[in-house]
């Protein structure tokens, strides 16, 4: 079986193109690497380098193996460093994309536990509706719902979303109770990110599918903030399950057209490479997945 280290000695002696360069970033005397590559050469029945008093040439067969060994070799580099890696204390600046719906007191509460468990990571956070770009931006992580734009980012699934629309028993004394989607239009409603007070509401029920523009009183930028005038009779809102199954239950909500909801929200956390995860990434990605986000149904 042919010896790795001498396939690591003999890709060495290719890149600098020298026994007496590849020796020295080796460690090793000359001779010991002229013997490997000729063991090695001597195991593949191969001439891999052709050598005169002045130049080492690799042959048109050496160049093809070497091109297919580093790449092996880089990823036994890549293990070595992962194995290494886990063994030590998650330390060191992680940074952190969010959107502005994130931006409130819950998630700050779970930041704050997850650096006091793991005193020795920094964190810079960014709370903003930007896609930023995560390599550009040398973004750890970023947490993104919905549909993703850019594929050759790596994602996992940390939970999903659905939302209701309800109203508070104080906005539903004395007016008409919506009995189809379209009534939606002729009633006050809260809004998410409403643009001059208005939005459209997209409400799925099986396969039927419908898309209503909405006006109102308030438009906010987070649940947090269009859930509160909710509560208190300013409009209908259209409220992550999360932030009304407890109300309904208690009475506080109503749950208008209950046979309709909006389309199912994938939450993502994303990140710009599965190749050695760094330990402060691998314990936040943990955490995420082990908290009970209020703006999303863990997954199981």
């Amino acid at each position: 079986m042919i010896d790795l280290n001498d396939i690591a000695v003999f890709v060495k002696v290719a890149q600098f193109e020298s026994f007496s360069r590849a020796a020295q970033s080796l460690g090793m005397p000359v001779s010991t690497v002229s013997r490997k590559v000729s063991a090695l050469e001597d195991q593949l029945g191969v001439t891999l380098l052709q050598r005169t008093t002045r130049k080492l040439t690799l042959t048109a067969q050496a160049r093809a193996y070497v091109s297919q060994c580093s790449e092996a070799l880089n990823h036994l580099a890549d293990a070595e460093r992962v194995l290494t890696e886990t063994q030590r204390k998650p330390e060191g600046l992680l940074k952190i994309s969010v959107p502005v719906i994130l931006g409130q007191e819950t998630f700050y509460e779970f930041l704050s536990d997850f650096l006091k468990a793991y005193p020795r990571i920094q964190v810079d956070l960014f709370v903003t509706n930007l896609f930023l770009d995560l390599i550009a931006e040398n973004v750890d992580i970023a947490i993104r719902f919905g549909e993703l734009r850019d594929s050759t980012i790596v994602a996992q699934k940390i939970g999903k979303s659905v939302r209701y629309v309800v109203a508070s028993p104080q906005y539903l004394a004395g007016r008409p109770v919506p009995v189809k989607p379209e009534d939606l239009e002729s009633h006050p409603c809260v809004l998410l990110n409403g643009r001059n007070n208005e939005g459209e509401w997209h409400l799925v029920s099986g396969r039927k599918s419908v898309k209503i523009q909405v006006s109102g009183p308030v438009s906010s930028r987070d649940f947090q903030t269009a859930s509160a005038f909710t509560y208190r009779g300013h409009g209908i809102g259209l409220l992550p399950s999360t932030y009304c199954d407890d109300q309904i239950a208690a009475g506080k909500l109503v749950r208008l057209l209950p046979d309709w909801s909006s389309p199912e929200i994938v939450v993502h956390a994303v990140y710009p490479t599965r190749r050695f995860l760094p330990a402060k990434l691998q314990v936040f990605l943990d955490e995420l997945k082990a908290w009970k986000s209020p703006l999303w149904i863990p997954l199981r």
